[in-house]
């Protein structure tokens, strides 16, 4: 079983790209997340694998990062996505993105991805809801590295904690997308938050 591939990007698509590897051209499928992540033709790469052999093919899924392999391997495990799905998911949400969706019950936000209908999303929030339990979105973000968290990550905390404050998920939803997440820092969007509860 091929785990990981390093070598030299010989070709880069939109969603796939070809690694030469002590002269071997690997075929690899990457999300848009990975393709972006990945230099250009010529520098070297490293990509964890998924390899997914059928009786009429053998597919490698690449992913710049053991978070995002992980993330693929949950979501196909949901009945009905495969390997395809998975990586239409990953191409619109990171797996921060996606957990934060997936705890909020957010459906609108997973149906983004390609062929991702509202009856695969209902499906996903159920079956992964339990796996993301408990996770602070530092666990599930590709870009741990930055310090600077997604809004999808920080409306779930913000939702979390006035939660915890007795208030009911849709109203702490409801107030959430009245908030600038882009520019409050969670303290900050949390006093907004209570402050316009209490107008």
């Amino acid at each position: 079983m091929i785990a990981t591939l390093r070598g030299k990007i010989l070709e880069k698509t939109g969603e796939s790209a070809i690694i030469e590897c002590g002269g071997v051209g690997f075929g690899v499928l990457l999300s848009r997340h990975g393709i972006d992540q990945l230099g250009a033709a010529g520098s070297e790469a490293f990509l964890y694998i998924h390899m997914v052999v059928r009786e009429d093919a053998m597919e490698l899924y690449g992913f710049p990062d053991a978070e995002e392999k992980e993330c693929f391997k949950l979501i196909t495990g949901v009945s009905g996505i495969g390997p395809k799905g998975a990586l239409a998911v990953l191409s619109e949400l990171t797996p921060d993105e996606l957990a934060a969706s997936v705890l909020m019950g957010d459906k609108a936000n997973i149906t983004r991805a390609k062929g991702v209908g509202p009856k695969a999303a209902e499906r996903m929030i159920l079956e992964l809801k339990d796996k993301f339990k408990g996770m602070t979105p530092l666990q599930v973000n590709t870009a741990a590295s930055t310090p600077v968290q997604g809004t999808a990550s920080k409306a779930l905390e913000i939702i979390e904690a006035l939660m915890a404050l007795g208030f009911t998920q849709p109203e702490a939803k409801h107030a959430v997308n009245n908030l600038d997440l882009e520019t409050l820092t969670v303290e900050q969007a949390i006093t907004q938050a209570l402050k316009g509860f209490s107008q």
